[in-house]
């Protein structure tokens, strides 16, 4: 009960109506439509960054409790189908709108960070992540601090367990991060900064010393 009390204070920002229907979602998930509040979550996490950050827990949350009522998976499959419609959209998405891009490689991270099956990562967004994070590497985005940011950000938060569901991936991923960061010559001071902390935080087994935090994030303070 504390976790789906936590997680209501993430939906102050919505309607009345649609927090109501989360609201129900995370205490009696049988007596409200679980496709219609899993378009709601991913929608919200495409216009708004900050709930994209963390509407993973909110996600992981009904989940559970629609198991624990029904043992069925309404929302998680509903929540998978509309993740998957909006990635094979990724390109359509990215040129309309870089800002709502960022939202959903934010958002299929964090769900990917907090589901899990068999106590295992979803094996089912795998790929889709990386192909996201890749799509981040590539040489346009690299140029776009908002991307940049992004791609550290979710390297950060997953990139250890995208690693043990795929090394060979996360080695094409980061040889091409130290083309890039070589050989790209447009790249700003803080893109060429953030990689190579990236570059050196896997290096050192996904960890981070107190020396290099303090060196890089003095510097990106500034």
């Amino acid at each position: 009960m504390a976790d789906v009390d936590r997680v209501v204070c993430k939906i102050q920002g919505f309607d009345a109506e649609t927090q109501n229907l989360l609201k129900t979602a995370l205490k009696e998930p049988d007596s409200v439509d679980l496709d219609k509040v899993a378009n709601v979550i991913v929608e919200q996490s495409l216009r708004d960054a900050t709930f994209s950050r963390e509407a993973g827990k909110m996600c992981y949350t009904i989940i559970q409790a629609e198991s624990k009522k029904t043992g069925r998976n309404v929302f998680r499959s509903g929540l998978l189908i509309r993740l998957q419609n909006e990635y094979l959209n990724r390109e359509e998405m990215k040129a309309r709108s870089v800002q709502e891009w960022v939202c959903y490689v934010t958002f299929i991270c964090n769900v990917f960070d907090y589901l899990r099956v068999n106590n295992m990562p979803m094996l089912a967004l795998v790929n889709p992540v990386y192909d996201c994070l890749f799509q981040l590497a590539e040489p346009e985005s690299l140029r776009r601090e908002e991307e940049v940011d992004c791609l550290v950000l979710q390297l950060h938060r997953v990139g250890e367990q995208l690693e043990k569901m795929n090394a060979q991936r996360m080695d094409e991923l980061f040889s091409l991060l130290r083309d890039r960061f070589l050989l790209q010559g447009d790249l700003s001071s803080m893109a060429q900064l953030l990689l190579l902390e990236m570059i050196e935080f896997r290096a050192a087994g996904w960890k981070m010393t107190d020396a290099a935090h303090k060196y890089y994030y003095s510097e990106v303070s500034e």
